[in-house]
């Protein structure tokens, strides 16, 4: 399937992020492209010089208005993108994931734009086997996951009730350049921080959690193929359909960076999820994905 998209005014919420901040880069050299950020975890110097900043929230209505006027497509990546802190706090996290994304939807109601939505394989929780499916129960164990089911049904929803165009994706975990840390992925930077100041490098547990890492390039090819398909008012998982084990990823990283540093166990996390891996096949079926990038490719250009 053809992810071109070009002459189009686009919208990236979170623009100065990680996953938002690698979508506007795509989408600047062909598109008027827009960035609705508050700054709060993304970066400035993150954000396209081609693309117009507008500093603001997602849950302020002038901000948002202003953002999105004219607007064809809008790539939702703008979220508080952490289980412990909605842990923590999941009244804010709730404000921001949910009610950002209702906000947003609204938003691009009124403008008829398509909206991408990141949404998450938190929304699983524990899943009951491997890999997991669109179809698998959903049983979050987080608010963070929660509030990431509720935006994926607020999408569906609102391209049954009001004929929107759009499309959840559910990303798996996420890697690359610019990422600053959060979960199993951010593991891969906290591993290599822990290399490069001479060790030890530290795994939760005995390290055989299994997950799918997904590299950035990779999940930026699913947000453009979505903003073109006629498969709209679906889900999709991002991932590779393939598992590594989290001691696996620390001991390619160790033994990249700083061969001699030690390798050690500290204490499981709590309510960590064993395996994850996701089913793909909805994706490369219905979309046309196709991941690209091997893990050992995308680890190595990361520490480069």
């Amino acid at each position: 399937m053809d992810q071109t998209v070009a002459g189009r005014t686009v919208l990236v919420t979170g623009g100065a992020g990680f996953v938002g901040s690698h979508v506007a880069d795509a989408l600047c050299p062909d598109n008027e492209v827009r960035i609705l950020d508050d700054f709060s975890t993304g970066d400035r110097a993150n954000c396209p010089d081609d693309a117009t900043v507008v500093e603001g929230d997602i849950r302020d209505e002038a901000a948002l208005s202003a953002a999105i006027d004219g607007a064809d497509i809008v790539f939702h990546e703008a979220a508080l993108v952490s289980v412990a802190r909605s842990v923590e706090d999941p009244t804010a996290s709730h404000s921001i994931n949910t009610e950002g994304t209702l906000a947003v939807l609204e938003a691009a109601r009124r403008q008829d734009a398509r909206v991408v939505f990141a949404s998450s394989a938190a929304i699983y929780g524990a899943p009951a086997s491997t890999p997991v499916a669109e179809t698998a129960p959903k049983r979050p164990a987080s608010p963070y996951g929660l509030e990431k089911l509720s935006g994926d049904h607020y999408c569906r929803l609102y391209a049954d009730l009001y004929d929107l165009p759009t499309v959840a994706l559910r990303y798996f975990n996420v890697y690359g350049p610019r990422q600053s840390g959060g979960d199993y992925a951010g593991a891969i930077t906290a591993f290599t921080e822990q290399a490069r100041a001479g060790g030890p490098v530290t795994v939760h547990g005995d390290g055989d959690q299994t997950r799918d890492f997904v590299n950035v390039a990779d999940v930026v090819q699913a947000n453009l193929l979505a903003a073109t398909t006629d498969a709209t008012g679906e889900a999709f998982n991002v991932g590779t359909g393939s598992q590594t084990t989290i001691r696996r990823v620390a001991e390619v990283i160790r033994d990249e960076v700083a061969p001699d540093a030690e390798l050690t166990h500290v204490a499981p996390r709590d309510g960590d999820i064993r395996h994850s891996v996701a089913d793909i096949d909805k994706i490369v079926d219905r979309l046309g994905y196709e991941p690209t990038v091997t893990l050992a490719d995308g680890l190595r250009a990361y520490l480069a």
